[in-house]
């Protein structure tokens, strides 16, 4: 395989990849909507989940969608690749991506999308490593 037909292939399987994403952030977006928080709200979940979902497919080097997503990567996301790289990144927004991912994969396990010892896992690791998390952007 050249380089070229390479680069062709993993751009393919990004795009591929984005578009399988879409309805998982279209049906988590209308459940948050069901739930009734605010539009500023509702955007700012769906913002992080969308961030994190570019982080696992240009980052990560996983290739993954956003319901094969780990423990492992919403950690390494947390504690490492978002407080480096996010401009943004402080003490305040990570309690909101904390807040995000605590939403989202609740919504996932209830919904079938993902296996309910993957939201335990990444549940857990939210609780228990939150402190250091929020260390991370205090820095």
């Amino acid at each position: 395989m050249t380089e070229a037909n390479h680069a062709e292939t993993y751009e393919q399987r990004v795009h591929a990849l984005q578009f399988a994403n879409q309805p998982i952030l279209d049906g988590f977006e209308r459940a948050l909507k069901q739930s009734g928080l605010s539009e500023q709200t509702i955007k700012d979940h769906r913002d992080n989940i969308e961030f994190f979902a570019h982080y696992l497919l240009l980052y990560a080097y996983s290739l993954r969608r956003l319901d094969e997503a780990t423990e492992r990567n919403v950690y390494d996301f947390l504690e490492d690749w978002f407080p480096r790289k996010a401009l943004w990144a402080s003490v305040s927004s990570m309690k909101i991506y904390l807040a995000s991912f605590k939403k989202f994969f609740t919504w996932m396990g209830a919904s079938g999308l993902v296996a309910p010892e993957i939201v335990e896992d990444v549940l857990s690791t939210l609780k228990e490593s939150r402190n250091l998390f929020l260390r991370k952007v205090a820095e």
